[in-house]
This record gives C-alpha cells, sequence and structure tokens, in this order.
C-alpha cells in the first residue's frame, strides 16, 4: 500500500515538473484560405474577395485566451470578377489603395466561447480608420498535411461591418433605391501551417 501511494506521489510529482506546452505558431496559407465579402447591389448582392494576404496565429492549446492573431490584407488585390468595378473599388470612392494599400487586423483579447470556438475581439484598420470588431472563431481541427507539415484549419465569421465607419461613405440612389449597401457581410476560412 505504501509502495502504491509513493508511486502514485511520484507520477504526480513528475507531471507537475513537466513544462508546460509552447504556443503553437501558424502562418496563414492563402494559397488554401480565402477572404469574401457580401454587399447589397440594389436588389441582390455582389461578392467578392481579397486574393493577397498573410498573417500569423499564435495558438496557446492550455491557455485559449492567451492566443493572438494577427493578419494583413493587400486591398489592391480586391476582385469581384469584374475588372471596371474592382478598379472603382481600388480607386478614392471607396479603398483608396494608392493612399490606404493595406488593411489589417490586430487581436486584443481571445474568450473562448466552446468546445471548439472563441471570439477574437481586435483592431480593424481599413481606409485610415481603427475600428474595434469581434471575429467568431471555429477550429477545425490540426493535423499532418501534405509533406508531413502540421496544419490547423479555422472558420471565422465576423460582425457584419458598416462601411460608412471606415470612410467608405461612397452613395448613390437610383429611384429611391442605394446603389450600393450600408453593410458588408464577412466571410474567412483559414489554413495555417505549423512555422518551423
Amino acid at each position: 500500500m505504501k509502495k502504491s501511494f509513493a508511486l502514485l506521489l511520484l507520477v504526480a510529482l513528475c507531471g507537475s515538473l513537466s513544462p508546460a506546452r509552447a504556443e503553437e505558431v501558424y502562418k496563414i496559407d492563402p494559397v488554401h484560405s480565402s477572404i469574401s465579402f457580401k454587399v447589397r447591389h440594389f436588389f441582390s448582392y455582389v461578392t467578392g474577395g481579397f486574393t493577397k494576404f498573410d498573417g500569423t496565429i499564435h495558438f496557446d492549446p492550455d491557455h485559449p485566451e492567451k492566443s493572438s492573431v494577427r493578419a494583413t490584407i493587400d486591398a489592391a488585390s480586391v476582385n469581384t470578377r469584374n475588372e471596371k468595378r474592382d478598379e472603382d473599388l481600388r480607386s478614392a470612392d471607396f479603398f483608396d489603395v494608392a493612399k490606404f494599400p493595406t488593411i489589417t487586423f490586430k487581436s486584443k483579447s481571445v474568450k473562448q466561447t466552446g468546445a471548439d470556438a472563441g471570439d477574437i475581439v481586435g483592431d480593424l484598420t481599413m481606409h485610415g480608420v481603427t475600428k474595434e470588431i469581434t471575429l467568431h472563431a471555429k477550429f477545425l481541427g490540426k493535423g499532418k498535411g501534405m509533406g508531413e507539415k502540421s496544419i490547423s484549419g479555422w472558420q471565422v465569421t465576423p460582425d457584419p461591418i458598416k462601411r460608412s465607419d471606415y470612410g467608405l461613405t461612397w452613395s448613390k440612389a437610383v429611384e429611391g433605391t442605394a446603389v450600393v449597401g450600408e453593410e458588408v457581410t464577412i466571410s474567412i476560412d483559414v489554413e495555417a501551417g505549423k512555422a518551423p
């Protein structure tokens, strides 16, 4: 009995002395990720996205609240599958990419909301304006990808944003109907590879 107790005590002590798992750092893979948006156009919706972006996820599996995210989007990479419309979006009427070439997000806090879900609060800077937003993130899993590299997957849905909050105020109406809506819905799918 005494030997069994001593053995259990030793196992517990060794466990308490073992080093805590370090945070895991992942780099967003733009080839297997997407950032898309949807905005009202008259009576329907136009969808688009950005083709050039990067970011880093610092993930602490033991303490998710200590995790953090940073991301940068090349505003000129906006793509709605219509070159004339994309040129308008790059112009001073909208993103004004010559003056504001990047859109950035920097997290400030992370709160776990479920077994594989969390809210990431941070600053979104776009068109020279910084506003706090919340990203609702779902962790889809991690494991070995092609070439034995460790990867992770995430599905992210920010709260809808108002473009006028970021100075994107171009507006025109035809017979009382707005050409471009005010609210923008964003959807983000991320595959990220573990940094060496």
